[in-house]
């Protein structure tokens, strides 16, 4: 009986091993959308000695987290007349209500870890972005850039740009019907993508899109990827010359390439490192097997 015993626990290891690794790339997909992106922090530090606006912040947050699991996009104002504070979240438009919590029920503690506590704060990650700013702090323009990346790799022949901004008309022509403000296309191996903050009327929306693109052209020429942030909207585009690579079902093609050199990567790093491990301990639970195996055989 007791030759028995080891072989099955050998294998329970392995059942383990092996759910571990049908995991990994949830975590990773997961991970990919809180990699940050930028953070906006006001100079001006929110001043609070009775604490009646930390106390409005934390309902303020508190009400945001709640809403990231029935909708992408949620606006609203705390506090009295003397302390009103207007935040808002949004997640891009292809995320489900699951991962659209999951990314902004951290938003709150990166803000303060970030930004400490501020007049007014924004943090964007790659699914999602929320921010703050407390009555009578000055509005900018919603056309505003507020942030850029541009890939450091260069498209390589002729025709790219011309690819690249049939694929921005494309968008430009999709926003005006895009469902809650948000579009992706393609042409031709470029994939835009397209997304305007909720409370945004179509028509503005469009307008912002086609600001966005503008100054996407402008700023990262022939990069074979960029992103472009403005207060209301954004704008993402990706060149795959050699195809484009396998996305899961909830992400799309408005991240920066492998090549861009740009964003956070802490996340895919960490999900390939537990990959790597649990590949390791994959290799040595077959080594005891086979040589449980091969002392059996030997015993007879």
């Amino acid at each position: 009986m007791g030759l028995h015993k080891k072989p099955c626990c050998i294998l329970s290891l392995f059942l383990v091993i092996l759910a571990i690794l049908m995991l990994i790339p949830l975590t990773e997909s997961a991970s990919e959308n809180t990699n940050l992106v930028y953070k906006g922090c006001a100079k001006q530090a929110l001043s609070d000695p009775s604490g009646v606006y930390s106390q409005a912040l934390s309902t303020l947050f508190g009400s945001l987290v709640s809403q990231s699991s029935k909708s992408n996009f949620y606006k609203t104002t705390t506090g009295s007349s003397q302390t009103t504070i207007t935040g808002l979240f949004q997640c891009r438009g292809d995320l489900s209500n699951v991962e659209c919590y999951n990314c902004v029920s951290g938003l709150p503690i990166l803000i303060d870890k970030l930004c400490g506590t501020p007049v007014a704060a924004r943090i964007q990650l790659l699914g999602c972005y929320m921010l703050y700013e407390v009555s009578g702090f000055p509005q900018i323009s919603g056309m505003e850039m507020l942030y850029k990346t541009c890939s450091g790799k260069n498209a390589q022949g002729s025709g790219f740009e011309e690819k690249r901004d049939t694929a921005f008309s494309s968008l430009e022509n999709g926003m005006a019907s895009a469902t809650n403000g948000f579009y992706t296309t393609s042409y031709e191996s470029v994939y835009v993508v397209g997304q305007c903050e909720g409370d945004v009327g179509s028509s503005d929306c469009v307008e912002c899109v086609k600001s966005a693109v503008q100054k996407t052209q402008v700023e990262c020429g022939s990069s074979v990827s960029g992103q472009i942030f403005l207060h209301k909207c954004f704008v993402s585009f990706s060149y795959y010359p050699n195809g484009a690579p396998k996305k899961s079902s909830s992400s799309s093609y408005w991240s920066p390439s492998p090549s861009s050199g740009t964003g956070q990567n802490t996340g895919k790093t960490v999900a390939i490192i537990l990959g790597g491990a649990a590949g390791v301990g994959f290799l040595v639970i077959c080594l005891l097997f086979a040589r449980n195996l091969t002392k059996k055989h030997d015993d007879y």
